[in-house]
């Protein structure tokens, strides 16, 4: 024993579930209309399931706190290994910002009134700059955030789903159940929401990047993501279920989220309960962070300690070994963003940062299912703890099924697919980021290159 504290069984199921659920998608999602019962169904089948299975069998044959960055340049060698890498990193920073914007609006409804510009600013940047801090420690010394932050998002999705059948049992319910509206609808704003609830899929990677912190991930990796699975996947279905019956569709806020939605349920604006479940929600909003944090810059610095990333991400704390400088560029990325939010002119296109954030990561996952079928062929001896049982055939099919979901939620996310004002103020703003990171990308790679060779 080194006397280190380490992840158990239960702390790894919990952190799974503080990683992948997101306790404010249902609501979105439910924002599809009777239609969200078969995407949940339909994509936890065919990407979720999948894409853990195959989690599980890379993480416990290449531990290490590499990730999938570690699987892909395994399979593909350094370059792919550089761009998931980049992909994978640069997404976080986006999102967090993303997130921090919501907390003086949060703050400002439990007051009553709205929050400055300034005040609004500084709020952002504490939330920032906290993440950052508590990403300088081991995860182990923040389990208690991560629990906490898992059993609050559980608690929230259960009341959000409790509040919504019982309206619908003393008030009837808001949306009709016909056979045609559970029918999933194929136009491009239903094929749209694809990629929102890929989003709330993704994340059993980052309990790999734990392995060192685990008693025994071999074991607990593959358990945790298997039960975190399915504990997940009820409570997305339950919530969702809660707040389609209850709610009309038309009136499902997509982007406040899950306290617009508790509103609209319990019919209030403010008082004590609406107050007690909005700092619940701030609270998940800081384990979000803290978890994906830790797994994002432990794989930047482990890719930047091989030569695949900017060297300022390989700095590492002397006393703990803990990836500081991946955290400090993760902190001055968000705060330019929140920055020059406010002077941006059009303030939908603050919001596309996170379309943008959710391209940059879908495209960092793509390549983790051929590199499953590549390292089955060309690394077929070494040990595998867990192995996907199956034919070449069958294989295929799990690893191609989840990659083509992501390529048609790309494609409809950062593709015009009409040329109408509307749509292409909508989306050529993502289209246009996305070109410079991945440009951005190409370059770190082309530096690389060249100083390898001097």
């Amino acid at each position: 024993m080194d006397g280190k504290k380490k992840f158990k069984l239960f702390d790894a199921i919990l952190a799974v579930i503080c990683v992948v659920f997101v306790a404010e998608a249902a609501a979105p999602v439910a924002a599809i209309g009777n239609s969200q019962y078969f995407w949940w169904i339909f994509l936890i089948l065919t990407f979720l399931l999948p894409y853990g299975l195959i989690a599980s069998e890379l993480g416990t044959t290449y531990s290490g706190e590499g990730g999938l960055y570690d699987w892909i340049r395994k399979a593909f060698g350094a370059k792919w290994g550089s761009r998931a890498s980049w992909y994978y990193w640069i997404n976080f920073p986006l999102w967090m910002a993303s997130l921090a914007v919501m907390f003086p609006e949060i703050i400002g409804m439990l007051l009553g009134k709205e929050i400055g510009v300034v005040p609004s600013l500084l709020i952002e940047l504490a939330f920032i700059w906290i993440i950052v801090l508590i990403s300088f420690f081991p995860i182990c010394d923040s389990v208690w955030i991560l629990n906490g932050a898992a059993l609050i998002k559980v608690l929230l999705a259960l009341v959000v789903g409790g509040l919504g059948i019982y309206g619908a049992i003393t008030k009837g319910v808001a949306n009709e159940y016909t056979l045609t509206s559970l029918l999933p609808s194929f136009d491009i704003n239903s094929l749209s929401y694809i990629s929102v609830i890929l989003f709330n899929c993704l994340g059993f990677e980052v309990i790999c990047t734990f392995t060192d912190t685990m008693e025994n991930p071999k074991k607990q990796i593959p358990q945790s993501i298997i039960a975190g699975g399915i504990i997940i996947a009820a409570i997305y279905i339950f919530s969702a279920f809660g707040i389609g019956v209850a709610i009309p569709t038309s009136e499902v806020s997509t982007s406040s989220g899950l306290i617009d939605s508790l509103q609209m349920l319990t019919g209030k604006t403010t008082g004590l309960f609406i107050s007690i479940m909005a700092v619940l929600f701030l609270i998940t909003l800081f384990g979000n962070m803290i978890s994906w944090s830790l797994g994002v810059n432990n794989v930047a610095m482990y890719a930047a300690a091989n030569g695949d990333m900017p060297a300022v991400f390989a700095k590492k704390s002397k006393k703990n070994g803990m990836p500081t400088g991946a955290a400090i560029m993760n902190g001055c990325a968000a705060s330019f963003v929140v920055i020059i939010a406010p002077f941006l002119p059009n303030q939908d296109l603050f919001w596309s940062f996170f379309a943008l954030n959710l391209v940059m990561f879908l495209m960092a996952y793509l390549p983790i299912f051929p590199a499953f079928l590549k390292l089955r062929k060309v690394d077929p001896d070494t040990e595998r703890p867990f192995k996907v049982t199956g034919g070449k055939t069958f294989l295929k099919l799990l690893a191609y099924t989840p990659m083509m979901l992501i390529i048609i939620s790309l494609i409809f996310l950062a593709i015009p697919l009409s040329f109408d004002k509307e749509t292409l103020e909508a989306t050529l703003p993502i289209t246009i980021g996305s070109i410079i990171f991945i440009m951005i990308g190409e370059l770190i790679i082309k530096i690389k290159k060249v100083g390898k060779e001097h």
